[in-house]
């Protein structure tokens, strides 16, 4: 494979992870080794993408104890800092093994806006990446540090979603 490049999806809108899952689901077709890290997405249940994902050999690590504070306001925030910090080490590790042609972390870009992570963290990723690696990083907020350093970044705009009526995040539609 050719020099990797280093992608970004951010902004409001939905369809961030979906259009990474898309990406990784291309590269499989081709017969491309893919990991997916899944940051503050922890719980107990797998999205519909993931499922399928699964049964399609592309590797998939949900850190299953990282829950965003938006949705659990009562976690406890060092906890979830040391966790982070754990998930970082073995992202780090998974890079430099070269096992993979692809990488996407899933909600990266969240860690960095909500401070769970810094620019420090995300400097040593992608110093890690070997030079055939494709890396994606995904996430509301991405840092104005990481638009520069980026070869794509499309921005998700949100014009109307159904959340505003109170309609609730659908299963096979929204996870």
């Amino acid at each position: 494979m050719s020099k990797g490049l280093i992608h970004v999806y951010t902004g409001e809108g939905k369809g961030k992870t979906t259009a990474a899952v898309g990406l990784a689901v291309r590269a499989a077709g081709h017969g491309r080794k893919v990991l997916i890290h899944q940051f503050l997405k922890g719980g107990s249940l797998d999205s519909g993408e993931i499922i399928t994902l699964k049964k399609s050999g592309i590797n998939i690590v949900t850190f299953r104890e990282q829950v965003s504070p938006l949705f659990s306001p009562k976690a406890d925030i060092n906890e979830l800092k040391a966790s982070v910090a754990a998930s970082i080490e073995l992202t780090v590790k998974e890079m430099k093994s070269g096992e993979f042609d692809l990488i996407i972390l899933d909600e990266f870009n969240n860690l960095l806006s909500g401070g769970l992570a810094d620019l420090g963290d995300m400097k040593r990723i992608i110093d890690a990446k070997p030079e055939n690696l494709e890396l994606v990083f995904t996430g509301r907020n991405a840092p104005e540090e990481l638009l520069v350093i980026a070869d794509y970044v499309t921005e998700t705009r949100m014009i109307k979603h159904p959340f505003e009526k109170g309609t609730k995040a659908r299963k096979g539609i929204e996870f």
